[in-house]
């Protein structure tokens, strides 16, 4: 019987929130790719656009403001999403991570999340 792996599920990161939809906020994601739930994001300060976070970033996507609370496909253009903005506790396992990103550079991200009262246990 051949193997088969699942992506991850909408919001399955969560591991509490914040009553009704006080977490959640509707944003725009950024032209760029396909993003899965539970992506750690930043804001472009010139648009309020969200994007992969990007540690060596001066568009202010470098600081880590937001966690996709479901998959996006932004490889066609701008789309809309939904992440958890604050008031939330994230899995630390299930949170998706850019690609080569350090562990100090994942320390400053968690720390900025944090103060965002997102915190990842």
């Amino acid at each position: 019987m051949p193997v088969m792996t699942e992506g991850q599920h909408t919001g399955e990161f969560i591991v509490s929130e914040g009553n009704g939809s006080i977490s959640r906020e509707t944003v725009t994601i950024l032209n760029g790719r396909t993003l899965e739930p539970g992506t750690v994001l930043g804001r472009v300060t010139t648009s309020g656009k969200y994007r992969e976070i990007d540690p060596v970033a001066t568009s202010g996507a470098e600081v880590a403001v937001a966690v996709l609370f479901d998959a996006v496909d932004a490889s066609g253009g701008d789309a809309p999403g939904v992440v958890i903005t604050r008031l939330a506790e994230v899995h630390g396992g299930e949170v998706v991570w850019p690609a080569g990103i350090t562990d100090p550079q994942k320390q400053t991200a968690i720390d900025q999340l944090a103060v965002a009262t997102i915190i990842i246990r």
